[in-house]
């Protein structure tokens, strides 16, 4: 192997997050992306790269020309320790805020090794071959294929004497070759017990076979024959099994868990048992587990691939659960049959990391589960826990081995997609039918509020900026639903001493492009006399710029809002938005925290952005409408309460209580899961610190691609944990009726968050100062 190679996979996983090999092509290729097999190529196999392309990776500062001429150095080995170990890539020395391991992440890999056909040697030094490479990759656990040791494909010859003596042995090397490697190994086998030959699942750890699991639901359908070999394991439990020489326990009630790392917690099943309608794994769930791993063979046809991924995807979600599948690849008998080396990471439904299909080299498939995440979910959903004790409490009666996980305390990175609006439609293919709903439950919500009330008119402030906008575009929507004229749409622009002619400007255009009834009410003459009523500087002539100064003018808006709408028989349209709650950034009782209804209450500051962008993207109206929405949301937000300065410089919301995309990020990991201010901080860091990194939406604007350093999201989550748990809940607790339209969370007293209003910050903010440095 030469030393351009090896330079290549330590340069790729040192990037934050580390980048998978079709990644690093896909980024780096020129003139056109490297396929993933080429540079494994260069990485494990030793194909030299052409000419071109060895000067494109030194002008990156990867490897030089001479590097394909010199050998590499050998694999680092490691010391494993119960409370710190450093892989050949991480730091030990780091801060424990900068570990994975810190935050309840466990790192997965699904891997499809080479294979040949009943050829046991070769097998194995395959297997080991990847477990040393997912040890460089400070991978926790390897989910390799069923049968992975003998191949599956193999038919009579498992019932071969010669067969099985050779798998025996290939386990103890495997099971002694990894005491120098870090990750837990989930290998396949057949093995024998009393006359029987099952279909196995063995875990190996760190120099220690730790127990088996046989294969529950044996496949004998079209072109299965499994039971013409093996004997079923549905009622193997409380057992032994003696492997090589060793007795270990044997069953399908075993749980194998972490002592150094709580939540991670491992069940098995094999291939055919997650396509059976009861899985071994929801038991396994229930009696605790967090990760269920499937060793599979599972030939491939047309179609199956998807069939896959519903099985897993739908068994992450019901059991709340990481699953990781890995099926047999190339290399199995063709005989009848072909093969595609699937691998997938799901989490809670989600996709975290598949393998590129149909390769020829083998695949190591990582992803980082966040099993912190997964046991607060659980918490959350009695259902969960009253299933468990349907099922006579199976944790009760499971057998738990436990294990220390080597790879603890090291700076390894995080591997796993982190969206940077959480709140926001992720999914490329499906984000138009996201924005769809999205927008539709706020015109649902408000079609039904008219209905109920029978309102002759809904009165709505304008202001030109982003909440006003989206609430006259979703009032616009229901009225073209209902069949009404948008003049029954009263809209009101109320300048005051800080609005700019342009947002003024804005206001007017859109509710001009949008047909309703506009008014204009000027509010500075009557705020003047309040303030002079109240004896307020201002009204002497004295700049005092405070909160009361704002909250006269954010009252009298509401207050004529009120006024306008008993007159014309109709109900107030709140404007404000989730982001706003969160933070208390509303004038309580008098102002925009009140309305009859509350149509943008669920919906948080990046996905009102979002969904105007959206329908300007799909014609959701005119193009008159789409360039004055294109303007609202091109400008800086602010209340515009206070008059410029003598620069010309307008009041900024994000000046004062930071960034809405770092807040709605918080509020997200907060509200839904509960986590803690440190390991929000730990995931927003590695969302926000590099804008070159990771994914952004659909069509986000270039210029709008920020990014934060640690400093930076530290100082604005502590400013937020403030807001949010100490000053601002007594506003949530009055708030008016509004849909819920994010699974992500409303702040609805009634709904998704009860809150006392006198709670102190203090636990939030010592934990956030302990555990965040500083930079």
């Amino acid at each position: 192997m030469h030393l351009a190679g090896q330079k290549i996979r330590q340069w790729r996983e040192a990037q934050s997050p580390p980048l998978n090999a079709e990644e690093f092509g896909q980024r780096f290729g020129d003139p056109k992306p490297w396929p993933s097999r080429t540079v494994y190529g260069w990485e494990t196999k030793g194909k030299i790269a052409r000419p071109a392309v060895q000067m494109r990776l030194a002008e990156l500062g990867i490897c030089q020309p001479s590097d394909w001429l010199t050998a590499a150095a050998p694999p680092r080995k490691t010391e494993s320790s119960s409370s710190m170990k450093t892989s050949s890539l991480g730091k030990s020395d780091a801060h424990p805020f900068f570990s994975a391991h810190s935050h309840g992440f466990i790192r997965i890999a699904t891997s499809t090794p080479q294979v040949r056909t009943a050829d046991v040697a070769f097998n194995t030094e395959a297997i080991l071959t990847e477990a040393r490479r997912a040890h460089e990759a400070s991978v926790d656990l390897v989910v390799y294929p069923e049968l992975c040791v003998s191949s599956y494909a193999i038919d009579d010859l498992h019932l071969q004497g010669a067969l099985l003596d050779a798998v025996e042995q290939a386990v103890d090397r495997i099971v002694t070759e990894s005491t120098s490697l870090s990750p837990v190994l989930l290998i396949g086998a057949p093995l024998r017990r009393g006359g029987k030959i099952y279909n196995c699942a063995l875990v190996v750890c760190s120099g220690q076979l730790l127990g088996v699991i046989p294969k529950s639901f044996l496949p004998n359908y079209r072109e299965y024959y499994e039971k013409r070999w093996f004997a079923h394991g549905r009622s193997v439990q409380g057992q032994e099994i003696t492997v090589a020489g060793v007795s270990v326990p044997f069953g399908t009630d075993l749980i194998f868990s972490a002592s150094n790392l709580p939540g991670f917690c491992l069940f098995v099943e094999i291939c055919e048992d997650y396509w059976s309608p009861n899985p071994p794994s929801t038991l396994g769930a229930l009696a605790g587990a967090t990760i269920l791993a499937n060793l599979s063979a599972s030939n491939v046809t047309i179609g199956k691939s998807d069939e896959r991924h519903m099985l897993a995807r739908a068994q992450s979600s019901r059991a709340i659960a990481a699953y990781a599948y890995s099926a047999s690849g190339h290399g199995e008998s063709t005989t009848d049959l072909a093969w595609d080396g699937q691998g997938m990471i799901y989490e809670l439904g989600d996709l975290l990391a598949d393998s590129e299909r149909f390769s020829l080299d083998p695949q190591l498939c990582i992803a980082d589960v966040d099993c912190d995440r997964i046991l607060s979910e659980r918490m959350r959903n009695q259902t969960f826990n009253d299933a468990a004790e349907a099922q006579a409490c199976p944790e009760n009666w499971f057998r738990t081995v436990t294990f220390e996980c080597a790879s603890v305390g090291a700076d390894i990175g995080l591997q796993r997609p982190i969206r940077r609006f959480p709140f926001v439609p992720g999914r490329a293919h499906k984000l138009d039918e996201d924005c769809y709903e999205a927008f539709n439950i706020q015109v649902d919500g408000l079609m039904r509020r008219m209905t109920a009330t029978k309102a002759k008119s809904i009165v709505i402030g304008i202001s030109g900026g982003l909440d006003s906008t989206h609430a006259l575009i979703v009032a616009a929507k229901t009225c073209d639903r209902l069949g009404l004229d948008r003049s029954m749409i009263r809209g009101y622009t109320m300048p005051g001493f800080g609005t700019s002619d342009h947002t003024k400007s804005n206001a007017w255009k859109l509710m001009e492009a949008m047909g309703i009834t506009a008014e204009e009410i000027d509010i500075v003459p009557a705020a003047t006399r309040m303030l002079e009523d109240i004896g307020h500087p201002f009204a002497d002539g004295e700049p005092v710029y405070d909160v009361t100064f704002e909250n006269v003018q954010a009252g009298l808006r509401t207050d004529y809002l009120f006024r306008l709408s008993g007159h014309h028989s109709g109900f107030v349209l709140g404007t404000g938005d989730l982001s706003e709650l969160a933070l208390g950034w509303c004038t309580y009782g008098v102002g925009d925290q009140m309305s009859h209804y509350g149509v943008n209450a669920g919906v948080p500051k990046t996905l009102i952005q979002y969904l105007i962008r959206w329908s300007i993207q799909t014609s959701q109206f005119d193009p008159a409408t789409d360039d004055v929405l294109q303007a609202i949301l091109d400008t800086e937000i602010s209340p515009e309460l206070v008059p410029a300065d003598e620069q010309g410089g307008m009041q900024s919301t994000e000046e004062k209580i930071g960034p809405y995309e770092l807040n709605d990020f918080f509020l997200h990991h907060i509200i839904r899961w509960g986590q803690k201010p440190s390991k929000v901080a730990f995931l927003a860091y590695h969302a926000w610190n590099d804008a070159q990194q990771g994914q952004w939406p659909c069509d986000f604007p270039e210029a709008k691609k920020n990014e934060y350093d640690l400093a930076a999201i530290r100082f604005w989550l502590e400013k937020f944990l403030w807001r949010f748990f100490q000053f601002s809940q007594f506003k949530r607790s009055a708030l008016p009726n509004g849909p819920k339209v994010s699974s992500g969370g409303a702040l609805s007293p009634r709904g998704d968050w009860r809150a006392p209003s006198d709670a102190v910050a203090d636990v939030w903010l010592e934990e956030m100062r302990r555990g965040v440095p500083e930079s």
